[in-house]
C-alpha cells in the first residue's frame, strides 16, 4: 500500500516542466533516496568519449590517408570538418529525441551507428566514402553525451541529490583525458595496422557500448504522445543555419558571400517557425526568458574559441616558429594537458561554478598575454610554463559551463540543452581555426603568434566581463540537498 509520503515523493519526481509536459517516467518506479546508480557510469562515460577520441585520433591519420588516396591536405581536412559539422547539428537534434523518447533508445541507436561507421571507414575505397563514414561517426557519437546528462538528471531526481558534482566531473575529465591521449592512441593503431585501424577501432568500442547500454541503461516510457509531432521544419532550418554559418566561419572569403546570406535567411525562418509552432524543436520563447542559460552558451563560445585557438596556434608555432619536432612539441604540451585534468579533478567535487569560471577566465587572459613573451629562442622552461597557464582554464571553464547548464536548463529538456552546449563548443573551435588561418597565412611565425595573442586576449577579457557581473552564477549549485 502506498503511503502519503511516497505519493508526495512520486508527484515531486514527476513535476511538470514549464511547458506543462511531464518528464519521462522510468518503467521501474524510482525509490527516493539512496546513492547514484554507479552501474550507469560505465556506459555513460564510454559512450561520451567516443566523440572526443574520434575528433583527436584523426589528427595523426590525415597524412597517411592523403598518401593512400593521393589527396592534398585541403581535401583530407574534410575528414575533420565532416565530423565537426555532423556533431554540431546532431547533438541538439538527438538531444531533443533523448528528451522525448528516453536515453536508452538513442544511446543504443547512436552507438550502433558508430560501429557501422567504423566498418565503412575500415573498408572505404575512396576519400569520399571516408568522409561519409566521418559524418556517420559524428551523428552516432552525438547521442551519448545528451543521454548521459539526461541520466544524471534522472538519477538526481530519484535520489534527491540536486547536485551530482562528482558525476559531472567524471564526464568532463573523461572527455578531456581521451582528447589528450587520442593522437597517441591513433599513432599506436596506425603503427600496428595502418590508418584504417583508426576507423576499425570503433567496432569493438561500439560493441562494448551496446552491451553495457543494453544491460544497464533503464527502459523508459516515451514522453511524446501521438498528438505531438517532431518539428521537422524547425530541425531542417536549424541545420541549414548551422551548416552555412560554420562553413563560412571556417574559410571566410568574399567569394562565399552567399553563405552568410543563407545563414540570415535560415535564422529568420527558424525564429518565425519556432515562435509559432505548437511543439518547437527549440523553444525560443522559453530560452529568451532563461538569460542565465543564454549566458552559459555565450561563455561556451568564448571559452572554446580561446582554448582551441591556443591548442591549434601554440602547437603549430612550437613546430614551425620555435623549430621543435612533433615529438618534442608533444612533450612540451603534456604539462598543459595534465594541468587541465588536475584543475578539473581538484575542483570538481564543489558544486559551485562561479569561482571556477572567474579563475579560469583570469588564467586564460594570463596565458594569452604570456604568448607575447615568446620568441624563436625561448627556453623550454618558459614554453612549459605558458602551457601550464593555459591548462588551468582548459579544465575549469568547460567543467564550469557544463555544471551551470545542468542547473539552469529545464529538466524536461536537459538533453537538448546539453547538445546545444556541445554545438556552441564546436562553433568556438571553428572560430579558432579561422583565426589561426588568418594570423598564420604563411606559416606559424613568431610575428603571427604575436598578432594572434591580442585577439585571444580580447576574447578572454570579454569572457571575464561576461562572468563577473552575472550574479546568477553565485546561486548555481549552492542549493544542493546532499553533495554527491
Amino acid at each position: 500500500m502506498t503511503g502519503p509520503s511516497t505519493l508526495l515523493a512520486r508527484l515531486r519526481g514527476r513535476r511538470r516542466s514549464p511547458g506543462g509536459q511531464l518528464p519521462e517516467r522510468h518503467d521501474e518506479q524510482p525509490t527516493p533516496g539512496g546513492e547514484f546508480n554507479r552501474r550507469l557510469l560505465a556506459p555513460m562515460v564510454l559512450g561520451s568519449v567516443l566523440n572526443p577520441i574520434n575528433s583527436s585520433m584523426i589528427a595523426v591519420a590525415l597524412v597517411p590517408v592523403g598518401a593512400a588516396f593521393g589527396a592534398p591536405p585541403a581535401e583530407t581536412a574534410w575528414l575533420v570538418t565532416a565530423l565537426y559539422l555532423a556533431t554540431a547539428v546532431g547533438q541538439p537534434v538527438i538531444g531533443r529525441l533523448v528528451d522525448d523518447y528516453g536515453p536508452r533508445r538513442l544511446y543504443l541507436a547512436g552507438t550502433a551507428l558508430v560501429g557501422l561507421a567504423g566498418v565503412l571507414g575500415a573498408l572505404a575505397p575512396s576519400l569520399g566514402v571516408l568522409v561519409v563514414a566521418r559524418v556517420l561517426l559524428g551523428l552516432g557519437t552525438s547521442a551519448a553525451y545528451p543521454a548521459a546528462i539526461h541520466l544524471t538528471r534522472s538519477e538526481a531526481e530519484r535520489t534527491g541529490r540536486s547536485s551530482p558534482a562528482s558525476v559531472l566531473t567524471v564526464l568532463a575529465v573523461a572527455g578531456q583525458t581521451v582528447a589528450v591521449i587520442g593522437p597517441t592512441l591513433g599513432g599506436l593503431l596506425i603503427g600496428l595496422g595502418g590508418w584504417r585501424t583508426v576507423f576499425a577501432v570503433n567496432v569493438p568500442l561500439s560493441l562494448i557500448c551496446l552491451a553495457l547500454g543494453a544491460a544497464r541503461l533503464p527502459a523508459t516510457a516515451p514522453r511524446r504522445g501521438r498528438e505531438d509531432r517532431l518539428d521537422h521544419a524547425g530541425i531542417a532550418l536549424f541545420a541549414i543555419l548551422l551548416l552555412t554559418l560554420m562553413l563560412f566561419v571556417m574559410k571566410p572569403r568574399t567569394a562565399l558571400w552567399y553563405l552568410p546570406v543563407l545563414t540570415v535567411l535560415a535564422a529568420v525562418g527558424f525564429a518565425a517557425r519556432e515562435t509559432r509552432t505548437r511543439n518547437p524543436f527549440i523553444d525560443l520563447r522559453a530560452l529568451a526568458r532563461n538569460r542565465p542559460l543564454i549566458a552559459t552558451y555565450l561563455r561556451q563560445v568564448l571559452g572554446s574559441t580561446g582554448t582551441y585557438a591556443f591548442l591549434y596556434g601554440y602547437t603549430q608555432w612550437l613546430e614551425e616558429g620555435r623549430g621543435l619536432s612533433a615529438a618534442s612539441a608533444g612533450l612540451v604540451l603534456l604539462p598543459l594537458s595534465l594541468t587541465g585534468l588536475a584543475s578539473a579533478a581538484v575542483t570538481g567535487r564543489s558544486a559551485a561554478v562561479r569561482g571556477k569560471l572567474v579563475v579560469g577566465s583570469v588564467f586564460q587572459m594570463a596565458a594569452c598575454a604570456a604568448l607575447l613573451l615568446l620568441g624563436s629562442t625561448s627556453g623550454v622552461a618558459l614554453l612549459i610554463a605558458v602551457g601550464v597557464l593555459a591548462g588551468i582554464p582548459q579544465g575549469l571553464i568547460g567543467l564550469g559551463n557544463q555544471s551551470a547548464l545542468y542547473h539552469q536548463a529545464d529538466p524536461a529538456a536537459i538533453a537538448s540543452a546539453a547538445g546545444l552546449l556541445r554545438t556552441f563548443m564546436y562553433l568556438g573551435a571553428m572560430a579558432a581555426s579561422a583565426a589561426n588561418a588568418a594570423f598564420f597565412p604563411d606559416g606559424a611565425t613568431t610575428a603571427g603568434l604575436h598578432h594572434l595573442a591580442p585577439f585571444m586576449l580580447g576574447g578572454a577579457a570579454l569572457l571575464f566581463v561576461v562572468i563577473l557581473p552575472d550574479r546568477s552564477l553565485g546561486r548555481v549549485g549552492t542549493a544542493a540537498v546532499k553533495p554527491n
